[in-house]
């Protein structure tokens, strides 16, 4: 059960909600149009299992402002059919973070474009900016997303691009992920990694990432000795860097 669930609408305003305990998503919103959630509080055990925060899939321009997610889940999560979705002002944490995906569970599904997500603070999350697809064929992408102004507090995986999605590591596909990555974009991006790993692209051999733009990111490693720096694994991955970026990316 969704303590709410917009299904099937267009330009639906809602201020000012707190949503507690959710026995799986608090908020859905699907098959939607012009859908604006401001001033949203949702507040869960980071312990709780399925509990993301707000999903948003089949819909098109949906904003989320000036809100404050603690949950076990995703604070947020975009599904299959996310378009000109606008993420701004949101403080995550406990949680899974900010995730695009999973995709690709079906050879024909929707694609991911036209993202933004802007002054986000991670708190203690297990991971940040997060892009997963299951190893499987699709059809599916995602495209034109932009990460800027974020700051992570103690996360665990910052920045992390996961092509071979399987949680809990049983009946993995195990193949290649037909989802096409490109045009994502971390600009203005800082703090601290509880990892060594801050950033990792781990893409597809069949469909490897493209047009990945790093411009003034650093990321601190929190947990080694004295002058352990965090770094940056790359795999299938096609991007450029700018400005002062750390760990350095070395793409492949």
């Amino acid at each position: 059960m969704q303590n709410l669930h917009i299904a099937n609408s267009k330009n639906v305003e809602i201020d000012g909600l707190t949503s507690i305990n959710s026995q799986k998503f608090h908020i859905g919103v699907t098959g939607c149009q012009n859908v604006n959630l401001r001033d949203i509080t949702v507040a869960a055990s980071g312990t709780s299992p399925n509990t993301d925060g707000i999903h948003i899939e089949k819909s098109t321009f949906v904003s989320v402002l000036n809100s404050t997610i603690s949950t076990g889940d995703d604070c947020i999560s975009m599904g299959p059919g996310a378009r000109n979705v606008w993420i701004e002002r949101v403080a995550c944490g406990p949680g899974h973070g900010i995730s695009i995906g999973s995709l690709g569970w079906k050879l024909q599904e929707p694609g991911v474009q036209n993202v933004t997500v802007k002054r986000v603070h991670f708190t203690e999350t297990t991971n940040g900016l997060r892009i997963k697809t299951w190893a499987r064929r699709s059809l599916g992408f995602v495209r034109n997303v932009l990460f800027q102004h974020v700051v992570f507090d103690g996360v665990k995986n910052p920045i992390l691009i996961d092509q071979n999605y399987c949680p809990g590591g049983r009946n993995c596909p195990r193949q290649a992920s037909g989802i096409k990555v490109s045009d994502i974009r971390y600009k203005s991006i800082g703090g601290t990694s509880q990892s060594k790993v801050a950033v990792r692209f781990e893409c597809s051999k069949s469909n490897p990432c493209a047009g990945i733009t790093m411009h003034d990111v650093k990321l601190t490693y929190v947990g080694g000795g004295r002058g352990e720096e965090a770094t940056a694994t790359c795999a299938n991955a096609r991007g450029t860097s700018s400005g002062f970026v750390m760990p350095v990316v070395r793409y492949s």
